[in-house]
């Protein structure tokens, strides 16, 4: 008996990984996106299926992840980002080109390996500054912006706009939370501002230029790059308050939304469920992100802080961004909304963060006890 009793001590520990509120808001999310996959996705057969499956794939990455000590995952950082930008410089040699675009390479299946580059940077400079705890000084800041432009510009090279733009903000989070100076980051945004007309908008491709005049404009190019913006706007203004109901989105079933399945499901979700199913949904990512910083601020060590505040704000940048070029505010860059859109690598990689979430909280308690 006392055999059987230490057995099942040690299996339910497995399983007490998981964070209430965190597990909660995952599954109203969830709940919330499998809803709109099955109106989103009538018209894709196996689709919601595949999503389902994707889920669930998500889930097992999320406790497994959650199984593992921060201090374990410190041991990953070298290796994975190591591995990360070799098989983005593989990509620059001889990746496969897809739509105009090298982004990935053959190895019995196609991978992207950008995305390894979502979870490798922020574990990359949270290590560095790990190791750096307690003296950290200005060379340090600018030995991690190198950290981090290495795998940015390989990426922005493919070209991949949207995925550098995360990957950069995701590493420039950790930079900032590591305690970059109000000063500095002021003098980085002059830099930015001087950089960004005179250097950055001449060397973007054409259709990077194109998205954000379309952005500022949408009109003057309305059945062509305007396309995709006007009509997920009409989508989400004939949603008004309380939305067409669900299944009922005309923008979407009449095939007038592009990617309605992916990047832009949030204009399926708001056309048929209004203003208040909006105001649910971003209540409900609005928790999300408090929770996780919340688990930052109380997080032992300053690598554990690091990445909690690095997933974090990873979700913070996919759904702002997700809604932000929804209603026309942002560019369209091809951005999922975390938890809803269909993808199994995107899914994949937010299971794995809010595994690391999960870690972090658990492991922390351990430590107190």
């Amino acid at each position: 008996m006392n055999n059987k009793a230490v057995y099942w001590q040690r299996f339910r520990a497995y399983f007490t990984v998981f964070d209430g509120p965190l597990a909660i808001l995952l599954f109203l999310i969830l709940s919330t996106g499998i809803v709109t996959m099955y109106s989103a996705g009538m018209d894709f057969p196996g689709r919601l299926e595949n999503h389902l499956r994707n889920i669930v794939v998500a889930f097992f990455v999320m406790w497994f992840v959650a199984n593992i000590p921060p201090q374990t995952l410190m041991r990953f950082a070298i290796p994975l980002y190591t591995l990360g930008v070799a098989l983005l410089l593989a990509v620059a040699m001889f990746g496969l080109i897809k739509k105009g675009a090298r982004r990935w390479l053959h190895v019995g299946i196609d991978i992207q390996p950008s995305e390894i580059m979502k979870i490798g940077v922020p574990l990359m400079l949270a290590w560095y500054f790990q190791k750096r705890e307690g003296s950290i000084r200005w060379r340090d800041f600018l030995v991690a912006t190198v950290i981090l432009a290495i795998p940015t510009g390989l990426i922005v090279k493919q070209p991949d706009l949207g995925t550098a733009l995360l990957v950069g903000g995701v590493g420039f989070s950790v930079i900032f939370f590591a305690g970059l100076s109000v000063r500095l980051l002021a003098g980085l945004a002059l830099v930015a501002a001087i950089l960004i007309p005179t250097v950055v908008w001449p060397r973007l491709h054409d259709y990077q230029r194109d998205r954000v005049m379309v952005m500022l404009d949408p009109s003057k190019d309305a059945l062509g790059k305007g396309f995709h913006i006007i009509q997920s706007t009409i989508a989400v203004g004939s949603g008004g308050v309380t939305g067409k109901g669900w299944t009922k989105g005309t923008q979407s079933h009449l095939e007038f939304i592009p990617e309605h399945t992916t990047d832009f499901i949030s204009a399926v979700y708001l056309e048929e469920f209004g203003l208040l199913g909006s105001l649910f949904l971003v209540i409900l990512y609005f928790l999300l992100i408090v929770r996780g910083l919340m688990i930052s601020a109380n997080a032992p060590t300053m690598f554990s802080r690091l990445m909690a505040a690095a997933v974090t704000s990873t979700f913070f940048i996919y759904s702002f961004v997700n809604m932000g070029m929804v209603v026309g505010i942002l560019p369209v860059v091809g951005v999922p909304l975390p938890f809803m859109s269909f993808g199994g690598t995107a899914m994949l990689t937010l299971g794995m963060g809010l595994g690391i979430l999960m870690s972090v909280q658990h492991h922390r308690k351990l430590m107190k006890s």
